[in-house]
C-alpha cells in the first residue's frame, strides 16, 4: 500500500491542553477519506500539522514519504475551515496569484469551473456572498494537480444544495489516483463517497479502516456507528 499520509505517535499540546495524543495513521493512495469527529476532537489540528502549518510536539509525520516542508507543500492542496481570501482581490487576481505561487495550479481547469458557476473573473471577492466565496476557494484548491487534497469542513455552514455542488466539484476535479481527506461531522452527506474512515475523539483515533469492511463488521452505516461512538 502506497502511503500519502503517515503519522507515528503524533502528539500536539498547548500548555497543559492536549489537542492530539499518540496519533498513528497510514492513509492509502487513491482513497477518499473521512476524518470524522465532533467539534473540538482535534481534526483541524491534525490537518494543519499535515499541511505544515503546525509542528507536532512529539512524533513523526510524512507526506508521500517526505517530512513537512517546502517540498511536501507542493504535494498537497490544503483548504482550511474558514474563508482566507483577500476581499480586495478579484477572481482573476486570485487565480494569477495561485498560478505564480504554485507550479501545479491548472489555470484552464480553474476558469472552466468558474464558468460553470457563472462567476465573472472580474468580480471582486468583497461583493460575493459567503457561499460563493467558499466555492471560489474550493476551485483554487481543486485546480491544483497534487497527490493529496486536504479539505477541512468543506460542507460545514452551507445549505444542502451548496453541499451537493461542493461534493460533485470535489469528485469530478481531483487528480486520478489522488487521495482526498475530508474533515466533517456531517456524515450522512458524505458517507456514500467514502472508502476509508478515521474516527477522532478527544485527540485520539478510536477507529480507522476501510469503510465497507467496517460496515460489514458492525452491521450498520458509518453514520450509525458515528452516532454510537460519539453519543453524549
Amino acid at each position: 500500500m502506497d502511503s500519502v499520509l503517515y503519522c507515528s505517535g503524533i502528539t500536539k499540546t498547548y500548555g497543559k491542553k492536549i489537542a492530539l495524543e499518540d496519533v498513528n495513521l497510514d492513509v492509502p493512495k487513491g482513497s477518499i477519506v473521512g476524518l470524522l469527529g465532533p467539534n473540538g476532537s482535534g481534526k483541524t489540528t491534525l490537518l494543519k500539522i499535515a499541511a505544515g502549518l503546525l509542528t507536532p510536539t512529539k512524533g513523526e509525520i510524512k507526506i508521500c514519504g517526505l517530512e513537512p516542508g517546502a517540498k511536501s507543500k507542493n504535494l498537497l492542496a490544503y483548504q482550511p475551515d474558514k474563508v482566507y481570501l483577500n476581499d480586495w482581490m478579484n477572481v482573476a487576481d486570485l487565480f494569477k496569484m495561485m498560478e505564480d505561487f504554485y507550479s501545479n495550479f491548472d489555470m484552464a481547469k480553474a476558469k472552466d469551473m468558474l464558468k460553470r458557476l457563472e462567476i465573472n473573473e472580474k468580480d471582486k471577492l468583497k461583493t460575493m456572498s459567503k457561499g460563493t466565496k467558499e466555492k471560489v476557494q474550493l476551485i483554487t484548491t481543486m485546480s491544483r494537480k497534487v497527490p493529496l487534497y486536504i479539505l477541512d469542513e468543506p460542507i460545514g455552514g452551507v445549505d444542502p444544495a451548496a453541499r451537493d455542488y461542493i461534493l460533485s466539484t470535489i469528485l469530478s476535479n481531483y487528480q486520478d489516483d489522488a487521495t482526498i481527506i475530508i474533515s466533517t461531522h456531517l456524515i450522512t452527506d458524505i458517507e456514500s463517497i467514502l472508502n476509508h474512515v478515521i474516527f477522532l475523539k478527544k485527540g485520539h483515533i478510536v477507529r480507522q479502516g476501510n469503510a465497507e469492511e467496517i460496515r460489514a463488521a458492525e452491521g450498520k452505516t458509518i453514520d450509525g456507528l458515528f452516532r454510537e461512538v460519539f453519543k453524549c
